[in-house]
């Protein structure tokens, strides 16, 4: 479990380097399903490799959670919680899954980053961690995250 404290802390970190940035605390989260993962895609989006994500709009409308919009900043957390990242988002595109491009694809940063790779290793991953009862189709609606890295630079 992620320590609201140490959130809240790291921000004003972060507002300290960078002062333009709100004073409210934005979400927090982890990409991935399991610590190791969200490691490694964290180290990928500090090495300026990740510059997008994937999102099932399912699991949106099944947790209630908000979904991602244009200039919302995201601290981003390592597999044990600790927030190591400050991301912007770029750019927001629901397609299907399978009209996802190769561009978006090759954003995210994973594998070989070709759209093989991304439709093979996403959709093992909806099959086995989505959050709706509905899983995966190849149609299901895939929010396309474009974002930035704001800290560290």
């Amino acid at each position: 479990m992620t320590d609201p404290s140490a959130i809240a802390e790291y921000w004003e970190r972060v507002r300290a380097d960078v002062p333009t940035l709100p004073e409210v605390v934005p979400g927090a989260w982890a990409f991935g399903a399991t610590p190791a993962h969200a490691d490694a895609l964290l180290a990928l989006v500090i090495d300026g490799v990740k510059t997008g994500t994937a999102s099932s709009l399912w699991d949106y409308e099944a947790t209630g959670d908000p979904q991602p919009y244009l200039g919302e900043f995201s601290i981003i957390l390592d597999g044990s919680g600790a927030p190591r990242a400050v991301i912007e988002t770029t750019d927001v595109t629901i397609v299907p899954f399978d009209q996802v491009t190769s561009e978006h694809a090759h954003s995210e940063g994973e594998g070989d980053r070709t759209l093989d790779y991304w439709r093979t290793s996403h959709e093992r991953y909806w099959r086995t961690y989505s959050e709706s009862p509905r899983g995966f189709a190849p149609d299901m609606p895939i929010i396309c995250e474009r974002f930035r890295v704001i800290h560290p630079r």
